[in-house]
């Protein structure tokens, strides 16, 4: 393993907090508010694979930046008329749409982070805007040190001028920051800037049925069950 970094920069949704059973969990409690019947299962999984369409819409030019929280809310609409929810309040659309800034973290992350935290510099880079994580991180209690990634960069990873920004706006150079994440594409992206690496299992991130990411799949300097594992590697 390389040594001398000083920044641990972390994808979010899937690596460092549950979005999908925080969304079932949070939806089926909305189907008792509301009266609703609505399979959150299928609609968070549904809800998650319009999240790379839309982003390559921005990525490829066909239409000009815009928050995640816009395509989320995009997506929001689409699904509710697929699901068979009519005549929804703005107001209900809102909260729901809102339910990714309420997302819950792995049970290892902030015992995890608040470890490494003694030694690194810890950003996000996350594909999501700053309101979402600033948020995400208040709900659960996530000890940020910065709140970078796409929005700050105007460019959704994998794309490389998300990374490339993430280190300018730390002062650093890529070799000085380790991507931790649990897929890896972002951590090949990464890798081939001039990051080092960290791949972290989360093998139920789309449920028990997962088939992608399941192990690493690249010649990363870390690869560890958890964050409190990452933490032991890294001697924190």
């Amino acid at each position: 393993m390389k040594k001398h970094f000083k920044a641990l920069s972390f994808d979010v949704f899937g690596t460092v907090v549950d979005w999908r059973s925080s969304i079932i969990a949070e939806g089926k409690q909305l189907n008792a508010q509301w009266g609703w019947g609505l399979n959150w299962e299928d609609f968070a999984d549904r809800w998650r694979e319009l999240y790379q369409p839309s982003m390559e819409e921005v990525r490829t030019g066909r239409r000009d930046w815009v928050i995640l929280d816009t395509l989320h809310r995009e997506s929001l609409l689409q699904l509710l008329q697929e699901f068979g929810c009519e005549g929804v309040s703005e107001d209900r659309i809102d909260h729901i749409n809102r339910m990714w800034h309420r997302l819950k973290p792995w049970p290892d992350v902030v015992e995890g982070m608040e470890r490494l935290r003694k030694n690194y510099i810890l950003a996000t880079l996350s594909n999501g805007n700053v309101a979402l994580l600033v948020n995400m991180a208040k709900f659960s209690g996530l000890p940020w040190d910065a709140v970078l990634g796409a929005e700050v960069a105007q460019s959704f990873k994998p794309m490389p001028e998300a990374y490339r920004t993430t280190t300018r706006m730390l002062g650093l150079a890529p070799e000085e920051c380790m991507m931790v994440a649990a897929h890896n594409q972002d951590l090949q992206a990464a890798s081939r800037l001039g990051f080092q690496t960290a791949f972290v299992s989360r093998p139920l991130e789309y449920g028990p049925e997962q088939k992608t990411d399941l192990e690493a799949q690249g010649d990363y300097n870390i690869v560890a069950d958890d964050f409190i594992h990452l933490a032991q590697q890294l001697y924190c």
